[in-house]
C-alpha cells in the first residue's frame, strides 16, 4: 500500500471562544464531528482561560469515549494555535516549550485558542501519537506600515484567524483555476470573533489585531474604543476585567448577557426588539467598515472578497456585507469555516513525509526594525 493509499486516523481539536470543536478523520474524510457551544455565562465562572483546560478536556474526553474512538489507533492530534510567539505559517510540532509559551502568552493574544496545544500535548503525552499545530493565530506576515502605531516603540501585532483565513482563500483560489499566492483578497471571519485581513499574493499583510480587542465588536468582544473612552470607563476596572471585556465578557455579551448570536438575533431582533435591532445592524455595520479599510492596502486592487465564519448562516449577515462593500470586488460567502480541513492537510503531508514540520523557536519571528 503506497503512502497515499494508507489511512491515517488525524484527532482535531479546535477550541474557540464560544465552541470547542472536535473531529475525527480518515486522511481527508471526516467520520466525526462534533461541536460543543460554551455559553460566555459558562467560561466566565473560571478565573482565566487557562482554568478552562480540564472543563474542555472532560468534554472532549465524553464525547470521544461516547463515540468508541480507539485513541490507541490515532496516527496524529492536531490542536488550534494559541499565543505563543509570533511564528511563520506552517505546521509545527507541540513540544512542551510551545505549550509553556502558549500558556504564557507570550504572544500577546488572550483567546480560547491558547487551549488547543495544551489538548492536543495532553493526548499526546497519554497516548504517544505526534501532535501538530498548523498556522496559529500570530502568524506575522504584516508590512513595515501596519506596524507603526503612533506611540515611539509601541507595534501593532498580528493576531487573526489565520488558519481558516489562508484555507478559505486557498479554497476560492482552486474554485477558478487560481493560486491563493496569486491573488489580492480581503477575507473577512465573522463569528464569535471577527478578524477582517488583507492577503497580498499569500501574504497577510495587514488586518485588525482580533486577539487584542480591535476591529468591530463581536458576540464575545468589546471591539476599538477611543483611548479616551478606556480611560473614562475602564480605567478603574481590573486588568483581568478588561481582558475579558476584549475576549470573552465584551461585544453582545456585555449587552445581553449572552453571546449565543442566533438566539439574539431570533428570539430578540426578529422580534421587535429595537434595542437588539441596533446593536445587531452596529456590529454588521463595523464589520462593513472594516472590510472597505483593507482595499486600501491593495490600493484597489481585489480580486475578491471573501467571507466566512459561522455568523453567515444567519439571514441577513452576507446580503448586508455585499449591499455596502460589493463595490469593491465580488463577494463570495463560504458559511462555517475551513480550520479542520487546513490542519488535516498539513498533518498529512507530514505523515506521509511529503513535508517536514517546524520547530517552534521560541523567539518571535518578527521583533523590531533593525535600521
Amino acid at each position: 500500500m503506497s503512502e497515499e493509499e494508507k489511512i491515517y486516523r488525524i484527532l482535531v481539536i479546535n477550541p474557540g471562544s464560544t465552541s470547542t470543536k472536535v473531529a475525527l478523520f480518515e486522511n481527508n474524510k471526516c467520520v466525526l464531528s462534533r461541536s460543543v457551544f460554551h455559553d460566555s455565562s459558562e467560561l466566565l465562572k473560571y478565573p482565566d482561560i487557562n482554568a478552562q483546560l480540564p472543563y474542555r478536556m472532560h468534554v472532549t474526553r465524553n464525547f470521544l469515549h461516547d463515540s468508541k474512538v480507539d485513541l490507541t489507533k490515532i496516527d496524529a492530534v492536531v490542536g488550534r494555535g494559541g499565543p505563543c510567539y509570533a511564528c511563520e505559517s506552517g505546521c509545527y510540532i507541540i513540544d512542551e516549550k510551545l505549550v509553556e509559551d502558549t500558556k504564557a502568552v507570550k504572544g500577546h493574544f488572550y483567546h480560547s485558542s491558547m487551549l488547543g496545544v495544551q489538548m492536543a500535548y495532553e493526548f499526546h503525552q497519554r497516548y504517544g501519537m505526534p501532535a501538530y499545530m498548523v498556522d496559529a493565530p500570530v502568524v506575522d506576515e504584516l508590512c513595515d506600515e501596519a506596524r507603526i502605531t503612533g506611540v515611539k516603540g509601541l507595534y501593532r501585532r498580528a493576531t487573526a484567524h489565520v488558519l481558516n483565513a489562508k484555507e478559505t482563500g486557498r479554497v476560492y483560489a482552486e474554485s477558478i483555476g487560481r493560486k491563493y499566492e496569486d491573488l489580492n483578497l480581503i477575507i473577512a471571519h465573522i463569528d464569535g470573533g471577527i478578524s477582517i485581513t488583507c492577503h497580498k499574493h499569500g501574504r497577510m499583510i495587514d488586518g485588525n489585531d482580533a486577539g487584542g480587542g480591535e476591529g468591530p465588536f463581536t458576540p464575545t468582544r468589546m471591539g476599538s474604543m477611543a483611548v479616551t473612552d478606556v480611560l473614562d470607563y475602564l480605567f478603574d476596572k481590573d486588568k483581568s476585567e478588561v481582558r475579558k471585556l476584549c475576549s470573552q465578557a465584551g461585544g453582545l455579551s456585555s449587552w445581553f448577557g449572552t453571546s449565543d448570536a442566533p438566539d439574539i438575533y431570533y428570539n430578540r431582533v426578529r422580534k421587535g426588539d429595537k434595542m437588539a435591532e441596533r446593536v445587531w445592524n452596529a456590529m454588521l455595520y463595523q464589520c462593513d467598515k472594516w472590510i472597505c479599510m483593507m482595499a486600501a492596502p491593495l490600493e484597489g486592487h481585489v480580486d475578491a472578497i471573501l467571507l466566512t465564519g459561522g455568523l453567515l448562516r444567519i439571514p441577513g449577515v452576507v446580503e448586508n456585507v455585499k449591499q455596502h462593500c460589493e463595490w469593491i470586488a465580488p463577494i463570495t460567502a463560504y458559511p462555517g469555516e475551513f480550520e479542520h480541513e487546513s490542519m488535516v492537510h498539513s498533518a498529512l503531508k507530514v505523515l506521509r513525509g511529503e513535508m517536514e514540520p517546524k520547530v517552534y523557536t521560541g523567539k518571535p519571528v518578527w521583533d523590531g526594525f533593525k535600521d
